[in-house]
């Protein structure tokens, strides 16, 4: 009886199998494109985020960037993956006019896209993208001004290291239009060598001594200026926010520096993708809508609640 039980037992199983398992085959393989050079650490939140998701989810993530920033490298790398016949790209949309051509190519011949970062949510339907992963950029940048406009910021300076991006330019317009001024040359290009960033922000407070307010855009410029107002004596003087998390960045908030950071969330911007590209691949579902993973804002208040992850998963 009990060699029936087992006999019958197995039969159903094998008739089910098709119903109770999915019907897919595990180990796709997804290449996600950055904008962001190799000196660049404020992506190992994103790196970190993709592994994740690679081994939760039995998949292979590859990551690809132009080591020097090089947009126009960048769409050969995006080429390149393409023609690798990936089940999927995650890029960002670091330069609409150098990357929709590559992208749109890849999405022509079949390949999901999903975008994240830079660009806008319109881009991405522009290039024909599932969706956008990431913050609205302009917004993010208003949110910020209208908090510094509160604190009593009315003459300002911007430190764009990555100024060929657009949406570090609406970081930085948004920010000018809360504080109901016009931006110009309150935006400085500092480029990305620390050294030369902290030199640029020196002498444009010493030039412009009524500046009452700083929003950097990053580490990049956000660490040099820290050690800039250091320098000169001004820390904790001048209303300073930015954008984005390291453990430079938590010190200053935590010692008076840095007002706020504005945190757009980049562990979701890797993570998502990876989770929503396996899923239309082994069960043919996805989103309906982009996602926004940001703004929000980090202070005293809430800075040892994730201050230990940043850089890392923060």
């Amino acid at each position: 009886m009990r060699r029936t039980f087992l006999a019958l037992a197995a039969a159903v199983s094998t008739a089910f199998a098709g119903l109770s398992t999915p019907a897919h085959a595990e180990g796709e393989r997804f290449v996600l494109v950055s904008h962001a050079p190799d000196s660049d650490s404020w992506w190992n939140t994103i790196k970190n985020a993709i592994t994740l998701a690679g081994q939760q989810m039995n998949v292979t993530v590859e990551y690809r960037n132009p080591p020097t920033g090089d947009l126009a490298d960048m769409g050969r790398i995006i080429e390149q993956a393409a023609a690798s016949n990936p089940n999927g790209i995650i890029s960002t949309i670091a330069d609409y006019d150098v990357l929709s051509g590559p992208l749109s190519n890849a999405v022509a011949k079949g390949i999901p896209v999903i975008t994240i970062n830079s660009g806008t949510e319109e881009q991405s339907k522009e290039i024909g993208a599932l969706l956008h992963v990431g913050q609205p950029e302009k917004a993010a940048g208003h949110g910020a001004g209208e908090k510094a406009k509160a604190a009593g910021v009315t003459k300002f300076v911007c430190v764009n290291h990555y100024i060929t991006n657009p949406a570090s330019v609406e970081r930085c317009q948004g920010y000018a239009e809360a504080l109901g001024v016009e931006l110009g040359s309150q935006m400085i290009d500092s480029g990305l060598d620390p050294a030369e960033v902290k030199s640029k922000v020196l002498a444009y407070l010493q030039s412009n001594p009524d500046t009452n307010g700083i929003l950097t855009l990053g580490p990049n410029s956000a660490i040099p200026t820290i050690a800039a107002l250091q320098e000169n004596g001004k820390a904790g003087t001048i209303h300073f926010a930015t954008f984005d998390l390291s453990p430079e960045i938590s010190a200053a908030i935590k010692d008076g520096t840095i007002a706020f950071a504005i945190d757009q969330q980049p562990f979701l911007q890797g993570y998502l993708p990876v989770v929503i590209l396996t899923n239309l691949a082994r069960y043919g579902v996805v989103p309906g809508n982009s996602i926004n993973s940001g703004p929000g804002f980090i202070t005293k208040d809430n800075i040892e609640l994730v201050e230990k992850l940043a850089g890392e998963y923060r």
